[in-house]
């Protein structure tokens, strides 16, 4: 059986409570740098919206489950999966730490509830042979930070991130490579908060029950919209990605961006990550938007530029199932998406811009160039040869007005 399950479309790691924290010794002691990510119901919702988010998730050495609903939403998948708190798994690495002579950074948002002097004082007391260092950043300014000096010479084993998430994760996933001395680094939201009793528990019974969201909302009313997501937003969402969305297809955009050179007509192509040589034309889902305003947030999103202008749009062009012959060539689709297949519609667009404009999202494609016109079927992968023959033909239609 799978240490993973996958849940909307996100890998989950099925582990308990000792298992993780074995993993984290190993981390420490290997080498190599790593980091975790504690999801829940909300996480899910966020990285459903945010691409990068969805990219950085999915490539944690671990995914602990924090919340109830992921547990409910195993079992519906007859899995049986282990809820992890952050503040309990904190907790224990900062024992950890604290037992091995380990250095800890604390990156403390300075727009929390907990102040770097209030997470001092209480850790002092709690772990007094603990070697750490807190800093309050402002989250906005410290992410675009390049050189981060306190923590190069402090050199610390282990980094906590409380700036909240999709912040957190993606700091993470960006500067870690930068800090060599780390060998594990975590993102923690509130955890600290609770530690600090900024923010107190729900009695036990009421997390054995599931209940903690109710607690929560009775403490912090203020915080109904995010709890309202996490106890009826999610579990709508999983219901429609198990058992609704595999019998009908997703809507799709393809985007044709081309431009004039030398009289002749290029049309850009983008490389799918982590796929050898799998070049296709930009596309995404339309996100119950119409063919041309899903046309430009999605090519504006993709090559992070908006010096384009837009020529026509054609709906429901294409059609196609996520079958075993197109899960060979990455992650199984229908497993991400929950859908049959997809359903494609074509915005077709010039460019306006310099090369230069053309920035690629990293998590989504790792080359880009423009081919001509004329060639442009043979670019593309083989199974999106007899998509592409039609979207080229409506480009030339276009193209025969001007």
């Amino acid at each position: 059986m799978s240490n993973y399950i996958n849940i909307l479309g996100l890998n989950i790691s099925v582990v308990n409570k000792n298992e993780v924290l074995d993993k984290i010794e190993q981390y420490l002691k290997d080498g190599k740098r790593h980091f975790i990510v504690t999801p829940n119901p909300e996480f899910i919702l966020t990285a459903r919206r945010d691409e990068e988010f969805f990219y950085i998730l999915n490539k944690a050495d671990l995914a602990i489950p924090d919340g109830i609903g992921l547990k409910f939403a195993a079992w519906a998948m007859g899995r049986n999966i282990k809820r992890i708190t952050g503040a309990d798994l904190v907790k224990d690495i900062l024992r950890i730490a604290q037992d091995k002579g380990l250095k800890i950074v604390i990156l403390n948002w300075q727009g929390g509830l907990s102040s770097a002097d209030d997470i001092k004082k209480v850790l002092t007391k709690k772990y007094p042979d603990l070697r750490f260092i807190v800093e309050n950043v402002d989250r906005d300014a410290y992410i675009e930070m390049q050189n981060f000096v306190s923590l190069r010479q402090f050199q610390p084993k282990i980094i906590f991130v409380n700036f909240g998430a999709p912040w957190q994760e993606k700091f993470i996933y960006h500067k870690l490579p930068a800090m060599p001395f780390a060998k594990l680094a975590i993102g923690v939201g509130g955890s600290f908060d609770f530690i600090t009793g900024k923010i107190n528990r729900a009695p036990k019974f009421l997390r054995i029950l599931g209940l903690e969201w109710l607690w929560r909302l009775l403490k912090q009313p203020w915080r109904w919209e995010r709890i309202y997501n996490a106890v009826i937003v999610f579990p709508y969402e999983f219901f429609k990605w198990r058992f609704i969305n595999k019998f009908f297809y997703r809507k799709n955009v393809v985007c044709l961006l081309y431009k004039k050179e030398n009289d002749r007509y290029k049309i850009l192509l983008v490389k799918r990550v982590c796929q050898q040589e799998h070049w296709q034309l930009p596309q995404g889902g339309t996100d119950n938007q119409g063919i041309k305003t899903a046309g430009i947030r999605e090519l504006s999103e993709e090559i992070n530029c908006d010096q384009f202008k837009p020529m026509a749009i054609y709906k429901n062009l294409w059609k196609y199932d996520f079958d075993d012959k197109l899960s060979k060539f990455g992650p199984k689709a229908q497993l991400v998406m929950g859908y049959r297949g997809q359903k494609q519609g074509l915005f077709l667009a010039q460019f306006l811009g310099q090369d230069k404009d053309i920035k690629i999202n990293f998590w989504e494609h790792s080359d880009w160039k423009w081919v001509d016109s004329a060639n442009l079927v043979n670019e593309v992968h083989l199974i999106r040869q007899e998509a592409t023959k039609i979207f080229l033909d409506k480009f030339n239609q276009v193209i025969n007005k001007i």
